[in-house]
């Protein structure tokens, strides 16, 4: 079994005792559930189009960030930029939490991507009900179907898709609802990376649909190199994250594409 494998098996667990907590319906009675989502695809077009990340931990990392409070983290990557903000809310293999986007839900007003592995319908009224506006489908922990099938759900709770793959085999996940493609360029199986292997995805995808490089994007050269093979967005979390003031590597970020 691997890591993905893992991770899968154990949010099927927290997902049916979640269910025992809370149901859907009183999820849907959260005073967040009826507010107006925001536009990742309008937003990634319109700004920087760097999705940063709020990220304390990952498997293949561990600990990468000891910061228990996201605001002044995700603030500060708001006011310098960021066409959105993506919080990890996996508590058992990346030390996140749906608090943190309670956190910070009522201070930007930018759009949140809840990044967790999404595997029931349940986690979807979850995202609405705790501010989200994206929610993030991994192409290599679901069928074709199921990624339809989600994506009409989040469609009808005005949420967002954005669809990861990593193979060529995870394009038969792609449909024309998607909002957008992530293509990760680290292989969740080992999580090595490989930048060429992304490019070369990305020229396979149809034209026209808003293509997002993540993971592995480690300075502005690499940043460089993805954006002028046309890739739209870019989802950076460890390279800010890493730092211990993550809002200001961002604003030097952002200050070195520019010069």
């Amino acid at each position: 079994m691997n890591i993905l494998d893992k991770i899968i098996a154990q949010k099927k667990l927290e997902v049916e005792a979640a269910k025992k907590i809370l149901s859907v319906e009183e999820l849907q009675n959260n005073k967040l559930f009826s507010r107006t989502t925001l536009s990742l695809k309008e937003s990634v077009q319109n700004r920087s189009g760097i999705i940063a990340e709020f990220k304390r931990q990952s498997p293949s990392k561990g600990i990468i960030s000891t910061i228990q409070n996201p605001l002044s983290v995700v603030s500060a990557y708001e006011k310098n930029g960021a066409s959105g903000i993506s919080i990890l809310t996996d508590k058992e293999f990346f030390g996140g939490s749906k608090e943190d986007i309670l956190a910070v839900r009522d201070h930007i007003d930018i759009p949140i991507l809840r990044k967790d592995f999404m595997v029931d319908a349940y986690q979807f009224y979850e995202a609405k009900a705790m501010g989200a506006d994206v929610v993030l489908l991994i192409a290599a922990c679901l069928s074709p179907q199921q990624v339809s099938e989600f994506t009409a759900l989040a469609h009808s709770l005005h949420l967002e898709v954005l669809l990861e793959i990593h193979t060529e085999e995870e394009l038969q996940h792609f449909n024309t609802d998607i909002d957008l493609v992530g293509i990760n360029n680290r292989n969740l199986k080992d999580f090595k990376v490989d930048l060429q292997h992304s490019v070369n995805l990305k020229n396979l995808l149809p034209a026209g649909t808003l293509s997002v490089a993540e993971s592995g994007i480690y300075s502005t050269e690499d940043f460089v190199y993805l954006k002028e093979k046309g890739f739209d967005a870019f989802l950076m979390g460890e390279y800010f994250m890493k730092d211990e003031n993550p809002g200001q590597k961002f604003e030097t970020f952002i200050t070195d594409l520019t010069v």
